[in-house]
């Protein structure tokens, strides 16, 4: 493992050369990617540097206890070793873990689109309820969101919210929160005091950047509209919602949000680019699936994920069997625990398969 991680040092130091040479000033593509691999990198070398430290002092004890004859030192070489070999069995498995190839897609800022799905009214509201959720969990993490589009529900909530989440690692977070989310309660409607299933569905996108996917203008139809708000009625009398048009795919992006016509053609672009880019990981998800199944990210977006039962205050994570009954707090946008148990059953599964950073 030492000559692994040596050689990954060794990488390490180069690229922080590469970053500063004129190639990488001049290439803002390849200024990223170094970027990227450098800050990717930080926590193996990190680790490396301790673990180096760790065996030398092992090494030292060991010598110390074979050719040392005075008690107190002896003494002191034993009390050392008590300490460093459970903290370089911990550290074996922390080594793993980081040596667990990182999708490069992680560190990409994400769009989230949240829909209604069944349950009429009460699915729109439960997608807004989820907006709030994750809203309030992205800014526990210092991220900013940035609304897209809207399609207002008739009796509160969203038939449909698209938006954007930036900050560090956004995608590698959120990425396990795409499937369909359940929710079991007795609706503002409900008279009988019955509990109803309704359901929406989460999509969470990497954002593609411009490198990521080329768009040619020609490829694009631009079409403007008034924008609406519930019911369908105008509460703009300009032109200033843009609909964009993917001609090749006949992916279909718009934007609403902004007064004006150039900033919501801007977010508009920047969803189209990533669900065209989205779909081209889909395609290699599928082909990767052929080889790997994992039950934690499969891709899958009709499969059922989460389910929140209010009237237990219950929380279900299907994948991975999980039940929490502190409702009130995860929707409150406490669902660090949940992300941290899917990247732990992820890794697990990838362990498994002996999937390592060569």
């Amino acid at each position: 493992m030492l000559d692994k991680l040596k050689a990954i040092y060794d990488r390490y130091m180069e690229v922080e050369k590469l970053i500063s040479s004129p190639e990488a000033m001049n290439d803002m593509k390849l200024y990223v990617q170094l970027n990227r691999e450098y800050k990717d990198l930080t926590p193996i070398v990190k680790a490396y540097n301790e673990y180096k430290n760790i065996m030398s002092n092992i090494e030292s004890s060991k010598e110390i206890l074979k050719e040392e004859n005075d008690d107190e030192m002896r003494e002191m070489a034993k009390m050392e070793l008590d300490e460093l070999l459970p903290r370089k069995e911990e550290m074996d498995e922390e080594i793993k873990i980081l040596l667990i190839p990182k999708d490069p897609e992680d560190s990409k800022n994400a769009v989230m689109e949240i829909r209604a799905g069944t349950g009429g009214d009460e699915a729109s509201i439960f997608a807004g309820d989820l907006y709030k959720m994750y809203t309030a969990f992205a800014s526990t993490k210092g991220w900013s969101t940035e609304l897209v589009d809207i399609a207002e529900g008739t009796s509160g909530g969203y038939k449909e919210i698209i938006f954007n989440i930036n900050g560090d690692d956004v995608y590698g977070q959120l990425k396990f929160e795409s499937g369909v989310h359940r929710v079991q309660r007795v609706p503002q409607t409900e008279t009988q005091g019955r509990v109803h299933t309704s359901a929406s569905t989460v999509i969470v996108l990497p954002e593609a950047e411009e490198f990521d996917i080329e768009l040619k203008p020609a490829d694009i139809r631009k079409d403007t509209y008034c924008s609406s708000g519930p019911g369908g009625q105008s509460v703009n009398t300009t032109y200033s919602a843009v609909r964009l048009t993917h001609i090749p795919t006949g992916i279909v992006a718009q934007c609403q949000d902004q007064k004006s016509q150039h900033k919501n053609y801007d977010k508009a672009l920047k969803v189209l680019r990533s669900r065209i880019y989205e779909m081209e990981l889909q395609k290699k998800l599928e082909e990767d699936a052929k080889h790997r199944k994992t039950m934690v990210s499969s891709g899958d977006r009709s499969a059922k994920i989460r389910t929140y039962n209010y009237p237990q205050g219950r929380v279900t994570e299907h994948r991975i069997g999980l039940t929490k009954y502190n409702l009130q707090n995860v929707m409150g946008g406490e669902i660090q625990e949940f992300i941290d148990e899917l990247q732990l059953a992820e890794n697990a599964e990838k362990l498994k398969e002996g999937t390592t950073i060569e």
